[in-house]
């Protein structure tokens, strides 16, 4: 798989998370259907191969034919495109200070107990 550091668009986004909660490889009219199923948007299937042709381009899927019909797959899993998304919120909007990112996180929505005594385990392994 080739090093992929192109950040997706949030159409794209959408899109990626479809194919990633799949257990199946999808075809356009499958995309168009959960995207807009899941998302409450209206979007035609021209739509929806233009960010699929762009996904392709950016090494994010694999297309390939059978018979009439594509299939798309991907080909970034969906835990390692979201660590990179983190990894960069945390340099770019809290100076590579992964506590200030906490800390606004819960200032936006308070951490439950559950996500406390996780971050607690997290602090007491490092010791």
């Amino acid at each position: 798989m080739k090093k992929n550091k192109t950040n997706l668009t949030e159409c794209e986004q959408l899109v990626m998370k479809v194919i990633w909660n799949s257990e199946e490889e999808l075809t356009l009219p499958d995309i168009v259907k959960a995207v807009n199923e899941t998302y409450q948007k209206e979007w035609k299937p021209q739509t929806v191969s233009t960010f699929l042709a762009r996904l392709v381009k950016k090494n994010y899927l694999n297309s390939y034919r059978s018979g009439r019909t594509f299939y798309y797959q991907s080909l970034v899993e969906e835990k390692t495109y979201g660590h990179k998304m983190i990894e960069n919120c945390v340099e770019f909007w809290s100076n590579n200070n992964a506590g200030d990112l906490i800390c606004a996180l819960n200032e936006e929505r308070k951490l439950r107990k559950d996500e406390v005594d996780k971050i607690k385990q997290l602090i007491n392994d490092l010791d």
